[in-house]
C-alpha cells in the first residue's frame, strides 16, 4: 500500500520504527510533535499519521486521545504494537566515562520507563524532557563537548553516531508501545501482512449528567451481546470538574448488528456516543 506517511520525528524514533514495520516500501516525513503530525494528516500533507497511544508501563499518551477528540477527530484506520528497548546513549567520546554524564536527555514516557536504572546507577544526573527519544539522541550528537547521554533506540544511535554505553536499561522486559495510523480516509487498512493480529473497534461515550449506574447500562450493553471489552479508560470532556468521557475499545471489527445494536442503546440510554474507528491492528514480534 503506497501511502505517505507522517509520523512522530526526528528520524529513528520508534514511531518511525511502528511506520516503517507497517509502511516499509512508503516515503514517510518526521514531524516535531504529535499535534503537527495529525494536522498534517487533517490537511492532506501526508496520506495518514503514525503516532504513539499506549505504553505498557506508563499508559495512555493522554496528548494523543485528547487532540483527537477535542482538536482534529481524524478516524483510526489502524494500530500497530511495538516492543520497546530503550538504550543509554553518549557520544564516542564519553563511551569510557558515561557514568559521569551530568544530564540525561529522553521523552518523559522513556524516563519513567527507566526510572530505576536513572535512580540507581545515574542518581545525581539531571533529566532533561526532550519531545521524542530521537530528539534526545540528535541534541547529545550536536552538542559533543558537553557531558550528556540520551535514552533512545538503537536506530537513534546509528542514525546520530552515538555509542550504545548501556543496553536494555528499561525497567521491565514487557514493555510495547501502542501506535495508531490515522487519516482523512474513513477506511480501515487492507494490509497483506504476517503481522495481523485482528481487528477492533474504538468509540468514545458521554454519559448523562448525574444518572445513578449510567456507566454498568452502558457496559451492559456490550456484555449481554457477548462483546469483549479489551480497554476502558475515562478521560476529562474539558466542561467542568467531575465530567468525563469514556473511551471504549471492542475486540472485533464493527459489524451490521451487534456494535450499531450497542451504540443505538448506548444513545437510547441518553448518552453521546462517537466511533473512533474500526480497523485492523497488527503486532511486532
Amino acid at each position: 500500500m503506497e501511502m505517505k506517511i507522517g509520523y512522530l520525528g526526528p528520524k529513528a524514533t520508534f514511531t518511525e520504527a511502528a511506520a516503517a514495520a507497517l509502511f516499509p516500501s512508503s516515503p514517510r516525513a518526521p514531524y516535531d510533535t504529535i499535534p503537527d503530525c495529525i494536522d498534517a494528516a487533517a490537511a492532506g500533507e501526508i496520506e495518514a499519521a503514525v503516532v504513539p497511544l499506549e505504553n505498557a508501563l506508563e499508559g495512555s499518551v493522554n496528548l494523543t486521545l485528547d487532540y483527537l477528540i477535542h482538536e482534529q477527530p481524524l478516524p483510526i484506520i489502524g494500530e500497530v504494537v511495538v516492543p520497546i528497548e530503550q538504550h543509554l546513549l553518549v557520544h564516542p567520546y564519553y563511551a569510557p566515562h558515561w557514568r559521569e554524564v551530568k544530564e540525561v536527555y529522553s521523552h518523559p514516557h522513556a524516563m519513567a520507563q527507566c526510572r530505576k536504572f536513572l535512580h540507581t546507577v545515574l542518581k545525581e544526573a539531571k533529566h532533561v524532557h526532550v519531545t521524542s527519544t530521537s530528539a534526545a539522541a540528535r541534541w547529545v550528537s550536536e552538542h559533543p563537548h558537553l557531558p550528556a547521554a540520551a535514552i533512545a533506540n538503537r536506530l537513534a544511535a546509528d542514525e546520530y553516531g552515538l555509542v550504545i554505553a548501556q543496553e536494555n536499561i528499561h525497567d521491565y522486559d514487557s514493555n510495547h508501545t501502542r501506535f495508531i495510523v490515522v487519516s482523512r480516509r474513513n477506511e480501515p487498512l487492507s494490509l497483506r501482512s504476517p503481522l495481523y493480529a485482528g481487528d477492533k473497534t474504538t468509540i468514545v461515550v458521554m454519559l448523562p449528567k448525574d444518572q445513578p449506574g449510567a456507566l454498568h447500562q452502558v457496559l451492559s450493553a456490550f456484555a449481554w451481546r457477548r462483546l469483549n471489552l479489551t480497554k476502558i479508560e475515562s478521560r476529562p470532556a474539558k466542561t467542568g470538574l467531575g465530567n468525563y468521557f469514556f473511551i471504549i475499545d471492542i475486540d472485533a471489527p464493527k459489524d451490521d448488528v451487534l456494535i450499531p445494536g450497542a451504540m443505538a442503546e448506548i444513545e437510547a440510554l441518553g448518552c453521546t456516543v462517537q466511533l473512533l474507528g474500526s480497523y485492523p491492528y497488527y503486532f511486532v514480534g
